[in-house]
């Protein structure tokens, strides 16, 4: 908030970034770049350590509204855009009410203490098992914003479908739905 520069493209990327904050009227706005190669979500779109957010932070009475915008040049071919709204409880309480118990775990044990796994481009033996589980062209599911809109149809129509996957093997469980799982013949 003090006004100084971002750091050079060099300087050292973290999970948290840099961040400047600035006020223009009432509503506080934050760039944050230096961000660490990640994820923008845990199970989704990855995010690059070019990526940089923009948030503004609004207050509107007992709301605050908090708006994100990430761009990211490398996977995202425009600014992803979310909103999250606060309330004011109008009450007081207790601290630490919202708090609840969260114990860490390691989540696979036998991946050994500091590996990170990786697929290098093109590598990535499972990049295409969506597409083909579902019979939809490559270029659908990696198409970015493009396929948003209703001509992106006319391109899929022209596309290759993918060679569908193999049957599941002798006595093996598939999942053919959220919550369900068939039993292979």
């Amino acid at each position: 908030m003090d006004g100084r520069p971002h750091p050079g493209p060099n300087a050292a990327h973290t999970w948290m970034g840099f961040s400047t904050g600035r006020w223009d009227g009432d509503m506080l706005i934050i760039d944050t770049t230096h961000l660490k190669q990640g994820w923008v979500r845990r199970n989704g779109v990855p995010m690059s350590d070019r990526a940089h957010m923009t948030e503004y932070w609004v207050r509107n009475g007992d709301l605050l509204t908090q708006i994100v915008m990430l761009f990211d040049p490398v996977y995202l071919t425009e600014p992803l855009v979310k909103s999250t709204e606060f309330v004011r409880s109008p009450r007081e309480l207790p601290a630490q009410t919202w708090l609840w118990v969260c114990d860490p775990v390691v989540e696979i044990a036998t991946r050994a203490e500091g590996a990170v796994p990786n697929y290098l481009p093109g590598e990535h033996p499972f990049e295409e098992e969506f597409d083909r589980r579902h019979g939809i062209p490559h270029v659908a599911t990696n198409g970015g914003a493009a396929t948003m809109y209703p001509e992106f149809q006319d391109v899929v129509k022209q596309a290759p479908k993918p060679a569908p996957l193999p049957p599941p093997s002798r006595g093996a469980t598939r999942v053919t739905g959220p919550g369900q799982q068939q039993q292979g013949r």
